[in-house]
């Protein structure tokens, strides 16, 4: 069907297909015509540790029923590595990193343009409920999104034949589940551990911990699909299983490796829904398909026009799409720790930028530190006990990375250098810059900026209706920086007097990636210290903090704390924590703010603190 332009033409479509279904009787009508149900089951941090994936640890017959009645996806991914900003993704049919929506648990508004999928499916006559987990990652949801949202909420109270779309989430295998250990059935000594996890017993008790929940998720889905038999429904069913992006053990969610992104996804259609389906029971399916593709895919087995403001792919129903030739992901903020990366994938092969490469992979996040093996393999490193493979999450990263998914699945062999890759490299390179164009990526303007310039309006509005956020300079300057290439340091320069602020930051940034290379540019970054973007103030006090004995340099990253938004507190923790020793002379002010009223500024002071005693 043709894609609408608008909100209004779109709800005026949506409406006279509803009662176009409605006349021609969509409670008793053919096959054909009458609207599927659809039912979401969906876990929490588990990529596909199924028996029907192969995995020979897992016990999970019920899911592989399930795979062997409908189609099994063996290239789901989600396009981010962690619940908020993936759901976000789920529930609007648009990357999160477009909305400005991409920081963990940010919670910007997003236009009123935008719509929640399921008040389309409500439009056309659906029954829409939520069992139980939200957390869509914005500052408020539109009204009218759910009939029932809550722990009570079913598709059984629906009028009599009225069509549903469900979902029932499972917070079983989540990470959580690990921050405690207990006593396992599965036996640690039959774990495969990933090559870059240490084979230690601690780290092999929470794999065979993990494998216990994930027995147990297979258990409480079985439970829904009897329900849904006994309800006499299972041949009035679409049938959708999948995880909300990998997990969960150290080095997978958060992160764009296949640990963090890959998912299980299995599709069971009923007979009468079978020309809905692009294969019959128990096949797979190799196409490409990320969480972007969910929204425009339901709307299109429910025979709903799909809104051009969605930028994902049907893989199913009438309006089902060829196999895209990539998926891409993205890594921002996670909670209290700012990373910047993105990716893309093809088959085969892997591409990830990252444009904070002075940052270590494993940057402490205390909610993942409660986990026995985070700890314990953090250990084992600082004790010299981890080879090359199993050492580089506590390193620096590099610019680019390429890995060969086929012959390299626990992508610990980075390519990107080699000289027989570097056509694959340049391909996704610039697949990736392309994508990052087309969706105006925001994620290239630091947190604190993206706030201070989007009041009023939101940051998807303000990137496409003002000349605030010019994204191909912003994210060229990123690529310069990042590079930490002496031969740029000229480059840099001129990109610190640029009235773009954005670009400021980024030369600031790429002379601090530089290190002592760029000890020359110190009178022009000391310069920046008054600079009047507070993001700018924060880079450049912090690489004249680390390179000079500077009490000034301390000073303004110390009254950077206490500032009224947010995320340039957070940014300010986060640079002195980056100091170490430097920032000693901080101390008192650090223990202060060890009760800001953010939790995620809280969580960087006590660990900054904690390592300064």
């Amino acid at each position: 069907m043709k894609n609408l332009q608008n909100r209004r033409d779109f709800l005026k479509a949506a409406g006279a297909i509803t009662a176009a279904v409605t006349a021609s009787g969509w409670q008793g009508c053919s096959a054909h015509h009458k609207q599927p149900n659809i039912l979401w089951l969906t876990s929490e941090d588990n990529g596909p540790f199924l028996g029907c994936y192969g995995d020979q640890n897992a016990v999970t017959p019920n899911l592989d029923h399930l795979a062997a009645g409908g189609i099994r996806y063996t290239q789901a991914f989600a396009n981010a590595p962690v619940c908020a900003p993936a759901r976000n993704t789920i529930i609007t049919g648009m990357y999160a990193c477009s909305l400005g929506t991409q920081h963990m648990r940010s919670t910007r508004p997003v236009p009123g343009s935008v719509l929640f999928f399921p008040q389309l499916l409500r439009e056309a006559g659906y029954y829409c409920t939520n069992n139980v987990k939200e957390d869509y990652n914005v500052e408020k949801k539109p009204d009218g999104v759910w009939d029932e949202s809550s722990r009570s909420a079913t598709y059984k109270n629906r009028r009599p034949g009225q069509p549903f779309f469900a979902v029932f989430n499972h917070t079983v295998s989540h990470e959580s589940s690990l921050h405690t250990s207990t006593d396992v059935q599965h036996d640690p000594e039959k774990m495969r551990l990933p090559a870059y996890h240490p084979d230690d017993p601690v780290i092999r008790h929470d794999w065979a911990q993990y494998y216990d929940r994930v027995t147990e998720l297979d258990r409480q889905i079985g439970e829904k699909l009897n329900e849904l038999q006994n309800e006499g429904l299972m041949d009035e069913t679409i049938i959708f299983y999948y995880s909300d992006h990998g997990g969960v053990l150290t080095r997978s969610k958060r992160f764009l490796y296949d640990s963090g992104i890959h998912v299980p996804l299995i599709v069971r259609f009923p007979e009468k829904y079978r020309h809905l389906a692009p294969g019959g029971p128990g096949t797979t399916s190799d196409r490409l398909v990320s969480f972007v593709d969910l929204a425009p895919t339901v709307l299109s087995l429910a025979g709903i026009p799909i809104p051009n403001y969605m930028q994902g792919n049907a893989f199913l129903g009438r309006n089902r799409t060829n196999s895209p030739e990539y998926i891409y992901a993205f890594r921002d903020r996670m909670d209290e720790r700012y990373d910047l990366m993105r990716s893309v994938r093809d088959h085969r092969y892997k591409y990830i930028r990252n444009y904070m490469p002075h940052l270590i992979y494993g940057q402490h996040l205390e909610y993942l530190w409660r986990m026995p093996a985070t700890r314990r393999w953090e250990a084992l490193y600082h004790q010299g006990k981890c080879s090359p493979a199993q050492s580089v999450f506590w390193q620096k990263k590099p610019a680019e990375e390429l890995y060969d998914t086929l012959n390299d699945p626990d992508e610990v062999h980075n390519l990107a250098s080699d000289p027989a890759c570097q056509e694959i490299r340049y391909r996704l390179r610039a697949a990736l810059n392309e994508w990052l164009q087309k969706i105006q990526d925001t994620g290239f303007m630091p947190e604190g900026e993206m706030i201070s310039a989007s009041k009023g309006s939101t940051v998807y509005e303000m990137v496409r209706e003002t000349d605030t956020y010019d994204c191909k300079a912003v994210r060229e300057a990123a690529e310069t920086a990042s590079l930490g290439d002496p031969d740029n340091l000229a480059k840099l320069k001129r990109m610190m007097t640029d009235s773009r602020p954005a670009i400021r930051y980024w030369g600031t940034m790429g002379c601090l990636i530089l290190g002592k290379t760029a000890i020359s540019a110190l009178p022009e970054i000391r310069g920046l210290m008054n600079d009047p973007s507070p993001d700018v103030q924060i880079m450049a006090a912090s690489t004249i903090a680390r390179y000079q004995e500077s009490h000034e340099a301390l000073q303004i990253l110390a009254g950077f704390l206490n500032h009224e938004n947010e995320a340039v507190r957070l940014r300010a923790a986060n640079v002195i924590d980056g100091l170490d020793e430097i920032a000693r002379p901080l101390l008192p002010v650090i223990e202060q703010k060890m009760s800001d009223s953010s939790e995620d500024v809280r969580k960087v002071m006590q660990k900054t603190a904690a390592d300064l005693k």
